[in-house]
């Protein structure tokens, strides 16, 4: 199952998708150890390979859920 984490980047209108194969809880371990740290980063890689990098200091929010990717239709 993916994950897709939104990342909030301070002074920045528009939010990081990433959809991953990490679980949710080693994502938001990921997260809490980048903050702990004095200069820690987020590193996390997608579903394709592509590998993000974001800044702990510069973090806005984290939203981790599940992804929703590939649904047809009406959701409520």
């Amino acid at each position: 199952m993916t994950v897709e984490v939104k990342i909030g980047v301070q002074n920045t209108a528009r939010e990081l998708v990433i959809e991953t194969d990490e679980s949710n809880e080693a994502v938001a371990k990921l997260v809490a150890d980048a903050i702990a740290a004095a200069d820690g980063v987020i590193t996390l890689t997608d579903t394709k390979g592509k590998v993000t990098v974001v800044p702990a200091a510069k973090l806005a929010y984290v939203e981790i859920g599940r992804s929703t990717a590939g649904q047809v239709g009406f959701r409520s």
